[in-house]
């Protein structure tokens, strides 16, 4: 935590912005080839707080989409702030407790108003949040393969380029043979799977059948409201199961691990709420012995920046999402770009989100605009 003076927002802008994506990324939810999102720039003491607004075009990894967190920011969350002497940004969490959901935006919110205040006390984000790496470890999310074969050499591609863990989004019919052929592959890497939900307890021998590849973790295997399926499920596993959906608040973490719904937990930062529950949560599960890790929403810059800040807390001690902007944008909206070497990702070592934004690229990509004062 950060002890700084108030400070007085005097306007925000609210940017719509899409970015082409490299390739086209295939989960069980669907398919996208352009990151579409809401970039937030709070203006306050001659200083500018960044966040970015991770809802989606569709409301299928969370119910928050591009077209309702707009007029939840502009009407309800945008005005706790604006032309006020804001104390700190736990400050603005509570303010917004009345609110309920709508953590999306939220979390834009909170994020610009954390980079406000590390900027203005001159320390990078990071250390302002209780984080102390100069380096975070990350894996890569790579999405379904029309094939086993096409699997392995997306596989081959991102272990030569260090990456320290290779996820695999699956779904039902498209997960063992992938699984073996990885395996077969590669026998030592540290391989993980992703279902978003796409499986029902119906299904339990085919995720137990997943055992035999030796995965460090199941992710998000059942519905994400369901955490006594996954308590359920988990008795059956030797595989731990990590929770991402079924996660939005330090008392659902509790929950999950009490019930033993999990063994690990995927920490997004727009998925919580903002940095402050994802605190919370991770200190929740490191009271517990449960690892956690940085979840990725295929952020561009800004969103990105926040990611590898959160991640140097001590709790994040598995590899997370946060791989390479060049591996998703051929530019990116920020300098310099966040990029990971063998693995390791750098933490900026500027105050706040410790990179700038590149506003020729900013004004190319954004397709709406709109700013807001008191």
């Amino acid at each position: 935590m950060i002890d700084n003076r108030p400070m007085r927002v005097d306007s925000a802008v609210l940017r719509q912005v899409e970015m082409p994506l490299k390739f086209r990324f295939r989960t069980s939810f669907g398919e996208t080839g352009v990151k579409k999102f809401l970039l937030l720039e709070l203006r306050a003491d001659g200083l500018s707080g960044w966040g970015e607004c991770v809802a989606e075009e569709g409301p299928f990894y969370s119910p928050e989409t591009l077209s309702t967190a707009s007029p939840i920011l502009t009407s309800f969350l945008l005005p706790l702030v604006l032309g006020k002497r804001v104390s700190s940004p736990e400050e603005f969490e509570r303010l917004a407790m009345r609110i309920r959901g709508n953590r999306m935006a939220k979390a834009a919110v909170e994020c610009a108003l954390r980079d406000l205040f590390a900027k203005a006390a001159g320390v990078p984000l990071g250390k302002s949040l209780g984080g102390s790496r100069e380096t975070i470890e990350v894996g890569v999310s790579l999405g379904i393969s029309p094939t086993p074969k096409d699997t392995v050499e997306n596989v081959r591609k991102h272990v030569a380029e260090g990456y320290r863990r290779i996820k695999l989004k699956i779904e039902p019919g498209s997960d063992a043979d992938r699984l073996a052929a990885v395996r077969d592959a590669f026998p030592d890497i540290t391989l993980t799977v992703d279902a978003n939900a796409a499986y029902t307890l119906a299904q339990a021998d085919t995720l137990r059948a997943l055992d035999a590849f030796r995965l460090d973790y199941m992710e998000q295997p059942l519905h994400h409201e369901d955490m006594v399926a996954h308590a359920e499920l988990a008795k059956t596993l030797r595989t731990p199961i990590c929770l991402d959906e079924s996660i939005r608040s330090a008392a659902d973490a509790k929950a999950a691990i009490q019930l033993g719904a999990c063994k690990v937990i995927n920490v997004k930062i727009g998925r919580v709420g903002g940095h402050g529950e994802a605190i919370r949560i991770h200190d929740a599960a490191r009271a517990a012995g449960v690892p956690v890790w940085c979840g990725g929403m295929l952020e561009a810059g800004v969103g990105r920046a926040h990611n590898v800040a959160i991640a140097t807390l001590p709790g994040f001690s598995k590899p997370g999402d946060t791989s390479s902007s060049s591996r998703y944008f051929e530019e990116d909206i920020v300098a310099p770009a966040l990029e990971a070497v063998e693995g390791l990702m750098p933490v900026p070592k500027g105050p706040g989100i410790g990179v700038a934004i590149r506003t020729d690229v900013l004004g190319r990509v954004t397709t709406a605009i709109q700013e807001l004062r008191a």
